[in-house]
């Protein structure tokens, strides 16, 4: 038969091909002999040949179960589980910020627990486990034989139980031999380095309950609202009997089955000594009785910041060879406990205001319900729409129902018009974090809009065009008309840039039009700078992530970016022209107090000349001193040395607001997660009225506390003469005294194309929105000065200078050029007036 067999493989080869039957004949004829004995002895047995058949079955047991160890988790890891300490992070006054645990639950010491839940346990689940080393063969035999016989039955004793609740992506949880030879492995492991009660107490601390409570303590607050050690023998009962499988005997969603795996579990105990045979038949009569309410984590009191520096921690524990979640790592930030409470009163009580204005001029009978259009878009745009078209529901009988439902359409206007906000603060001395407050409530409102949201920043993004204009030699005395404006596109379009009030055709010190953020001004001071200068200067100075678009109207501040960034970059001029990375930690300690790791400020990267960044700095004074920032000397009494600026989008759709003190420079923005809801409102739109008082809450208390020194000052180059500021400070004080009442805060107009001005490029930045300002990621700076775009149409007319920066595309004048003297700017300026400012009618 065999050679019949043989014969047959051959002949099928030589019909495959003559190359094939040349390489295999040989082979083949060589395996023939071998392949006859063995069919020999497979039909004529000896004692030896079946000893040694009987034999190799457990040999090859033996060594595959060899084989497995190394793949099973290691001294090691089973050590760090039995003393889980997660990673704590404090403040930089030592407060506790967060613990990062890998879910939700809270150890407790074995002799903290209802001793009956341990009876409980053990003699429902594993009532040999005081006698056996983590594998009980009688149980496991047993198992088996039921298994084999139709009646599937588990073995495992509550040593492999919680080897497969620590290592579940070690050990898996498919019904094969490999994985029960991996938890056998890994129990006996455990055993070698645990006591009996160092198992049970961690078995309880980390046996999952459903609703995101992993533990006895999370499980008896999640059903009857009391701490593990009060669970009576009942509550006991039905908390074990879930583990035989929780969806299935769920006491909220299947109580039935739960009662009766309860009473299984109370016979059990009575089955081993564990409970009076006399009482039994009382307590399974009894009902459940759950109390149910789930267990959240607490956020704390910085969780956007805690989760930012939880994705850089993992990381670093990576390279390190650290767990975050069980190696006891202490984590110190730059955090200020105290000036992040500040915050996050401040911006809560500022949103909670605005959100009475929206829900007032966005009410079911007014503004929502004028909104026809724009309603249908927002219903036309969630999942339940989605999921009725694709069902086959047609577009408009979805409409008309999702309409006409009460619930469904409070729950859409809710969200839509939920008031968002957030803070950043840093020193800009160091550039370390101390405030971060990402939104209203971290629990409703996770995404952060510091770090995650892209909107447009308005007249915040101005300074970097000022700035861009001093560097090639610009004076904040220097005036430009303050006209109508016309600036042509590509593509035929015309933008005309304005402002709320009329222009006055008269000329304006750069000074006053920072000041009052008269649009027309900086638009035509953008076009004698050129775009991609002012695009350089904005990645010199800490825009480094939002893509920036080099065009006419980015002066206004049209590409969206995060208030990170622009906090980032005023810090900047605050720190006198140096760029500093934002930092978030200065060591990580372990549990006993000895340091792993310490982290020093970033090295600065110079972005523009101290001369340059003093003007800058001493022109924004002015914002607050007689500008649209005029509300915080008035209305919050700062009388620090500060300067800063406010920023209104169009529409009203974002309000922003940054501050620089010394010592500190924070900022706010204001808005709705969708730019097509606003406040409808010309006066709350604006960032003067709706960010400005987040930040003067916080500086202004920051001052009184004393966390900042209120007699810092900004400290003036050498070159710069010590009666410049006198000057400019009685120049700002007159001509406040004397002006009319401060101008709402312009906003921008988009470029307009035959007199119709188009809707401005969506700037989402709400979850799950495809952001344009997030394609091009970081970008590197090869050198401190800049990453430059490439000379645009309007820097054309610019007098070129052979100063560049090798590896970088364009020209540069500011710090790092190579050569050259910065020649005066080709803007048409009309020399200043001896009366140092504009009349009061330009303002």
């Amino acid at each position: 038969m065999v050679k019949r067999l043989i014969s047959s493989l051959l002949h099928a080869i030589a019909q495959a091909g003559r190359h094939g039957l040349r390489l295999l004949q040989p082979l083949l004829q060589r395996l023939q002999p071998f392949a006859a004995r063995a069919w020999h002895h497979l039909r004529h047995p000896t004692r030896r040949g079946v000893l040694i058949a009987i034999a190799a079955v457990p040999a090859l047991f033996i060594a595959y179960t060899l084989i497995l160890i190394p793949f099973t988790p290691g001294i090691r890891d089973i050590r760090r589980a039995k003393v889980d300490q997660p990673a704590q992070v404090l403040s930089a006054d030592g407060k506790l910020l967060a613990e990062f645990r890998p879910s939700n639950r809270e150890w407790v010491a074995l002799k903290d627990v209802s001793p009956n839940v341990i009876k409980a346990l053990v003699s429902t689940e594993d009532h040999r486990f005081y006698e056996h080393h983590g594998i009980d063969l009688k149980r496991t035999a047993s198992a088996a034989l039921h298994t084999f016989s139709g009646d599937r039955q588990g073995g495992s004793t509550i040593t492999q139980q919680l080897a497969r609740n620590l290592y579940p992506d070690a050990i898996g949880r498919a019904p094969t031999l490999t994985r029960k030879l991996k938890e056998a492995i890994t129990a006996l492991k455990i055993e070698a380095l645990y006591t009996k009660p160092e198992i049970l107490e961690t078995y309880l601390n980390t046996v999952p309950f459903l609703y995101n409570a992993y533990g006895i303590e999370m499980a008896a607050r999640t059903y009857f609202d009391k701490s593990a050690d009060q669970l009576d023998v009942v509550e006991a009962a039905t908390l074990v009997g879930m583990l035989k499988g929780n969806s299935y005997y769920n006491p909220v969603i299947n109580p039935e089955r739960a009662l009766q795996r309860r009473n299984t579990v109370l016979a059990q105990m009575v089955k081993y000594g564990d409970l009076d045979a006399s009482k039994l038949a009382a307590l399974q009569k009894r009902p459940l009785r759950i109390n149910f309410e789930r267990q959240t984590e607490e956020p704390g009191p910085a969780p956007h910041f805690a989760q930012q520096l939880r994705k850089w921690l993992i990381g670093w524990a990576d390279r390190n060879d650290y767990n975050i979640y069980s190696d006891g790592l202490v984590v110190h930030t730059t955090i200020d406990s105290r000036l992040q409470t500040m915050a996050t009163q401040a911006l809560t009580r500022q949103a909670n205001q605005l959100q009475g204005i929206a829900d007032a001029n966005w009410s079911a009978r007014g503004g929502w319900r004028d909104s026809t259009a724009l309603v249908q878009s927002f219903v036309r745009e969630t999942a339940e729409y989605r999921n009725a078209v694709a069902g086959g529901e047609a577009p408009e009988a979805a409409m008309k129902r999702l309409l006409a439902d009460k619930t469904f359409m409070q729950n859409l206007r809710a969200t839509k018009t939920r008031v968002q906000a957030g803070f950043l603060a840093i020193d800009p001395r160091s550039g370390s974090i101390r405030a971060w407050v990402g939104s209203r409530d971290f629990t409703i409102d996770p995404f952060d809009h510091v770090q995650q949201a892209r909107r447009q920043p308005g007249s915040t993004f101005k300074p970097f065009v000022y700035g861009a204009a001093f560097i090639k030699g610009a004076k904040p005395e220097d005036t430009i008309v303050d006209q109508t404006v016309e600036i042509p596109l590509a593509g035929g379009e015309i933008w005309r840039p304005s402002d709320d009030t009329a222009p006055t055709n008269k000329p304006m010190a750069l000074r006053d039009a920072l000041a009052q953020s008269r649009n027309t001004v900086t638009a035509q001071l953008m076009q004698e700078v050129g775009p991609s200068r002012v695009v350089g200067l904005a990645r010199a100075m800490g825009v480094r992530e939002s893509k920036l678009d080099p065009v006419p109207s980015l002066a206004l501040g049209t590409s969206p970016v995060s208030l990170k960034e622009m906090v980032v970059s005023y810090g900047t001029i605050a720190d006198g022209g140096e760029y500093r990375e934002p930092t978030m930690v200065t060591e990580i300690t372990n549990s006993e107090g000895d340091v792993l790791a310490t982290f020093s400020p970033a090295r600065p990267e110079r972005a523009l000349s101290e001369a340059d960044d003093y003007t800058l700095l001493d022109t924004m004074r002015g914002v607050i001193n007689r500008g649209t920032g005029n509300a915080i000397r008035t209305r919050f009494g700062i009388r620090a040395d500060v300067a800063g600026k406010t920023g209104t989008t169009q529409d009203n759709a974002d309000g922003w607001f940054i501050l620089m003190q010394p010592q500190l420079v924070a900022g706010a923005w204001v808005g709705f997660n969708d730019s097509r809801i606003t406040l409808r409102s010309d006066y709350w739109g604006q960032g003067a009225h709706s960010a400005l008082p987040i930040v003067g809450d916080v500086v202004s208390r920051a001052l009184r506390a004393k966390l900042i020194d209120p007699n810092a000052r900004f400290e003036a180059p050498d070159n710069h003469h010590w009666y410049s500021d006198w000057w400019t400070r009685a120049s700002d004080w007159v001509t406040a005294l004397f002006a009319k009442k401060t101008a709402p805060e312009p906003k921008p107009k988009a470029p307009v194309k035959r007199q119709t001005a188009p809707a401005p490029a969506p700037s989402p930045s709400a979850p799950g929105a495809a952001s344009t300002a997030l394609d091009s990621g970081p970008l590197p700076v090869p050198v401190a000065s800049a990453v430059l775009a490439q000379p645009d149409a309007a820097s054309a007319a610019i007098a070129p200078r052979s100063t560049t920066i090798p590896g970088v595309p364009g020209e540069w004048d500011g710090p790092g050029a190579t050569s050259g003297v910065a020649p005066p700017m080709s803007v048409p300026v009309i020399p200043q007036t001896p009366s140092g400012s504009a009349p009061a009618s330009a303002q």
